[in-house]
């Protein structure tokens, strides 16, 4: 038997998609989200509705019938004191993500997707290594603030399937190597795999700064913003996530415009992306003591991997740590899907989720 599953993953400005049957890709598209399109919406949430119909228009662009599908897996959203792996969409799970206590963040309509195109078909809906998976050691969770506690919030999905790849490949399992990996997309994160977990992680809003977001930034600049009376609670958000970082020092998240601003001789160009490649160095030599310099090698993946500039540059900063693995692109999609399908053949077990 073969099964058909559609695996969603909704992005700041964009909603990747592919159908895969078994492990062979029946197609993929990433529908772009222009800016003037996300303006119309205050709230991530509030995209659902014209996330869900552009991915329907693309399968039905595709060939492929929602009837023929035996599943499907959305990117895990902003779920906290979740383990990684797979959860069933459960009511409680969507009342969890529209929850104003969440963290607000695309990712979050991908059960939400995958469980309104799931329901009607009567078939299983997904998330898998949910972005809040947390398997982080106790100590990484103290901050200076009692009140606040850190909690894992990373690119898991990539992350975990990039380093069981070059485990793979070293002839090894994930869970015999330790790996720090940066994941390197409009939004970076650094996290730390010892033994096959990760102990610990630097957030997107916590490390350097990306091509859409603002980074960490010294908490008493942040406070004065909050309470200049210039900016509303919405806009603050904006700015850090969506509106931050390259886009806002140069009016592009495009890598490949700012290298090409930067061939035409544009200075500033230069110096903001070797910016951040000199704060994503940083954020790699941070994670080096979780793993008391124990590190099997460095892996930087994403789609911004894809820059052998930016690479090349953090590759001079971190290689004396360890081996640097460029291993570019996303893979969240094959990896979703290779998820469920381990599940739909009960080689895994999908846990469904509670409050």
């Amino acid at each position: 038997m073969s099964y058909k599953i559609l695996a969603v993953n909704p992005g700041s400005t964009s909603t990747k998609i592919a159908v895969y049957e078994d492990e062979k890709e029946l197609f993929s598209e990433s529908i772009v989200h222009s800016d003037e399109e996300l303006k119309k919406y205050e709230k991530v949430t509030d995209e659902f509705g014209m996330r869900k119909e552009t991915i329907l228009n693309s399968m039905k662009n595709h060939g492929v019938e929602e009837k023929d599908l035996s599943a499907v897996v959305g990117r895990g959203g902003q779920l906290v004191k979740i383990h990684a792996g797979g959860y069933l969409v459960t009511q409680d799970m969507k009342e969890k993500l529209v929850d104003p206590s969440t963290i607000e963040h695309a990712s979050n309509l991908g059960a939400l997707i995958a469980d309104a195109i799931a329901a009607p078909l009567e078939i299983p809906s997904y998330i898998y290594d949910a972005v809040g998976s947390d398997e982080m050691k106790d100590i990484a969770k103290i901050t200076g603030m009692p009140e606040i506690v850190r909690e894992s919030f990373c690119h898991v999905l990539n992350s975990k399937a990039m380093a069981r790849k070059l485990a793979a490949k070293a002839g090894k399992t994930y869970q015999e190597m330790n790996f720090i990996v940066a994941h390197l997309g409009g939004g970076i994160s650094v996290s730390a795999h010892e033994k096959g977990r990760i102990v610990d992680a630097i957030p997107s809003d916590g490390g350097p700064f990306s091509p859409e977001r603002s980074g960490s930034i010294p908490l008493n600049y942040i406070v004065d913003m909050c309470y200049s009376g210039k900016y509303s609670k919405r806009e603050m958000t904006k700015k850090i996530t969506g509106m931050g970082g390259i886009k806002n020092y140069l009016g592009t998240s495009s890598c490949l415009e700012v290298e090409k601003m930067i061939a035409d001789g544009n200075q500033q160009a230069k110096t903001i992306f070797e910016a951040e490649a000199y704060q994503i160095a940083k954020g790699i030599g941070e994670m080096s003591p979780v793993l008391k310099g124990d590190v099997d090698a460095i892996i930087l993946t994403g789609g911004v991997a894809y820059s052998q500039m930016l690479t090349g540059w953090i590759t001079e900063y971190v290689k004396f740590i360890a081996p640097v693995i460029v291993m570019p692109g996303e893979n969240e999609l094959e990896s979703l899907a290779a998820g469920a399908l381990r599940i739909l053949k009960g080689e895994e077990m999908a846990v469904p989720y509670k409050k």
